[in-house]
């Protein structure tokens, strides 16, 4: 709800909101044709595009409670620019539409765009148009595009035994600081709670992660096991994941107050949390990783028992296993 002196999204007309928008969007070098007429025109110089959608839900992703627009903004587009970055390529332009009920206030949405754009105009992406639409909740649904100049992309499906994984990025803390707030304790640690509200990918390392030789990649939104498990039924292969005390030990120190206050397990947050938007990714035996990427495991051959993931050698729990939209 807004303030009773504060213009609500029902008190603008469609124009008078998209004014409130615009001059928050970067354009981005590589926009032709900028927001204004029926489609946006962006360069596309590999000559292949690559193409990624989210949606962020009032209620199942965000809460307004917890959450203004600038935060929103910046969380969309940072998990979308992650798949792309996740696939070696570099995010080009984002289009967005957004549902938002009539009694959002208009600074919520001005907020939204300032978030898209200040996740966006330092990597020279534009965000190039969109939709606009009254709903019962708030809904925003961002499709990115990504260039990959000239790279093959790095899929799922091309670990190999013998390869190393490794990760790029914080794991835990957006989980932890989701768990401060459902507590009630966000005022513990602001710092987790901003990692929730508005993660911070290694974007940059996706690209050099490809130019290095990453034989499979994925951004880690759903939770480590739970991604690495795609990676390794991709490729038909067992990924042996490292102890988190050993792979992730500064993780688990950074998360380690908050779990003392929670009475929770750090561990689990390492292992099952969400919506960091690392990089997780595997490379040929003898690579040389590129920064920021570390080892955190080893590609095994899949032998008697199925693709899948363990924890130095052991099947993990079958409890953890991370986000799954679709859950009760």
């Amino acid at each position: 709800m807004s303030a009773p002196d504060e213009p609500t999204v029902a008190d603008l007309s469609e124009d008078e909101l998209l004014a409130r928008i615009f001059p928050h969007l970067p354009r981005g070098s590589r926009t032709l044709v900028p927001p204004g007429d029926d489609a946006a025109v962006v360069r596309a110089p590999d000559g292949r595009v690559v193409v990624s959608t989210d949606v962020l839900v009032e209620g199942r992703h965000f809460r307004r409670d917890w959450s203004g627009g600038e935060d929103v903004g910046r969380r969309a587009a940072a998990q979308n620019l992650a798949d792309v970055a996740a696939m070696g390529a570099v995010p080009t332009a984002l289009v967005v539409a957004l549902v938002a009920p009539g009694d959002l206030a208009a600074s919520w949405v001005s907020g939204l765009a300032r978030g898209l754009g200040a996740a966006c105009a330092p990597l020279d992406v534009g965000v190039v148009g969109g939709d606009l639409s009254g709903g019962p909740a708030v809904v925003v649904a961002v499709t990115v595009h990504g260039d990959l100049g000239g790279r093959a992309p790095v899929l799922r499906s091309g670990a190999r035994p013998g390869d190393v994984v490794a990760h790029a990025g914080v794991q835990g803390r957006s989980a932890a600081g989701l768990a401060l707030l459902l507590a009630g304790r966000g005022d513990a640690d602001p710092g987790l709670v901003e990692a929730y509200l508005r993660p911070d990918p290694p974007l940059l390392a996706g690209p050099v992660a490809a130019d290095a030789g990453a034989t499979a990649m994925l951004d880690v939104s759903d939770g480590l096991l739970r991604d690495a498990g795609r990676i390794a039924r991709a490729s038909g292969v067992v990924l042996d994941l490292d102890e988190p005390s050993s792979a992730f030990a500064g993780d688990l120190e950074r998360l380690a107050d908050a779990a003392g206050l929670l009475g929770a397990d750090p561990r689990e947050w390492v292992l099952t949390g969400g919506e960091d938007h690392g990089l997780l990714a595997t490379f040929p035996p003898g690579t040389v990783l590129p920064a920021p990427f570390r080892a955190v495991g080893r590609v095994l051959p899949v032998g008697s028992g199925a693709a899948g993931v363990l924890v130095e050698g052991r099947e993990p729990d079958a409890r953890t296993t991370g986000w799954d939209h679709f859950a009760t």
